[in-house]
């Protein structure tokens, strides 16, 4: 997935010396890693202290002496084999290759450093360093990593498979922790993996050049709650920000169904939001706290925008989650709008997390990356609940290893 850099992102110099300091990575049969090192590059196994040639032309580099473009191409799958024996390398292959300490890259009889071909790339291609960090990491895992069709940027097969035999496991999209969060363009990132049935991880890369990955589904979250019952209307009363039923029994009644509210001694405080839910289904009626009079929907949801601006956001993600049978709560605590239970929260913890966003919501990712590692810690599913024309579509970001 791309999207415009908010700031700049890593400079081919920072890229280049971390390159440097970083360890050097002994190959195993497929071209990844089979152990790390602190020694020189230079000291690489005796089996790749040859390097091979290659010929830069334009953004491509040429191995063309047919039994080291065998070896390369057959030991990691790098490059496009070509007639007569060569292989046709990519900048980002080209570029690991160079910095594994097999291979060399020429231009007019002149040998390029990792560093020139890094600023060549960097010329060329935009983003293109923070795509080949996301490119090494997964190399050093020993994945075989291919090019992807835009705006996705890379196809990942399992260890041990081959891109003309094996079908690829993900399909990576590279950003920049400086870039903005569009929950638009994620989510036409997601149909076009799952029309043709990949995993899409979305690979972020820190200031610090380190890569988290998030796995990105779409969930249909569902309890084993019932219909509200609709056979008693309870009396409640609105004060500032809440409503109270005071009718010790009324209030029971109500707290057990569907555990609405909370009980404080007697009664039950009852949030604006389920307030709201229960007065448009019928089953509360509201009088004002100091007119005693009769309040009507129209009028509760009037002061509860001027509490809350995203009232109606939120009102259309609570209904919604309450028409699948969940209990739903605040999730203050978590720093997210709701909490679901699958069941009785007297019995079980809170499966989700729901933060209720418009259809063109945007943030940027340090927020999203806050979100996903609290609830991950707590042991929760982060959802996005989507809501476009009262409909809402829920999406998951977990924390992934690949």
């Amino acid at each position: 997935m791309r999207t415009t850099a908010i700031t700049n992102t890593v400079s081919p110099n920072f890229l280049l010396r971390r390159i440097r300091r970083s360890p050097t990575i002994y190959r195993n049969s497929q071209g990844g890693p089979c152990c790390w090192t602190r020694k020189h590059s230079n000291n690489y196994p005796s089996q790749y202290a040859a390097r091979m040639t290659g010929q830069l032309n334009g953004s491509e580099v040429l191995v063309d002496e047919q039994a080291e473009a065998s070896q390369i191409h057959n030991k990691g799958f790098y490059g496009v084999p070509q007639s007569g024996g060569a292989v046709k390398l990519d900048l980002m292959e080209a570029l690991y290759l160079v910095e594994s300490n097999r291979l060399e890259v020429q231009t007019d009889g002149k040998k390029m450093s990792a560093g020139d071909l890094l600023r060549l790339a960097h010329k060329l291609s935009e983003g293109f360093e923070i795509r080949y960090l996301v490119y090494r990491e997964l190399r050093s895992r020993g994945y075989i990593v291919k090019l992807g069709q835009p705006p996705l940027d890379f196809r990942v097969f399992p260890r041990g498979g081959s891109p003309n035999k094996t079908p690829s496991k993900w399909w990576i999209a590279a950003i920049s922790e400086r870039w903005e969060f569009n929950l638009r363009d994620l989510l036409e990132n997601l149909d076009r993996t799952t029309d043709v049935r990949k995993k899409l991880l979305l690979a972020v890369v820190d200031e610090e050049s380190d890569v988290t990955y998030y796995e990105v589904r779409r969930v249909a979250p569902k309890g084993r709650l019932g219909a509200v019952d609709l056979s008693n209307v309870v009396d409640g009363v609105l004060m500032a920000d809440r409503v109270l039923v005071l009718e010790p029994e009324q209030a029971s009644a109500l707290h057990a169904g569907h555990n609405f509210g909370k009980l404080i001694g007697p009664t039950l405080q009852l949030s604006l939001i389920e307030a709201a839910f229960l007065v448009e289904l019928g089953a509360l009626k509201l009088a004002d706290a100091k007119t005693n009079r009769s309040v009507a929907l129209v009028s509760l949801k009037k002061r509860a925008r001027e509490l809350q601006p995203d009232f109606d956001l939120r009102l259309d993600a609570f209904k919604d989650l309450k028409g699948k049978g969940l209990i739903v709560k605040t999730g203050f605590k978590y720093g997210s709008h709701f909490r679901a239970y699958e069941g009785d929260p007297g019995k079980q913890h809170a499966r989700y997390l729901i933060h209720a966003v418009p259809k063109d919501y945007k943030a940027m990712w340090p927020e999203v990356s806050r979100a996903v590692r609290l609830a991950h810690g707590v042991k929760k599913e982060i959802l996005l609940g989507r809501v476009s024309n009262k409909e809402v579509e829920y999406v998951s970001l977990s924390r992934y290893r690949p």
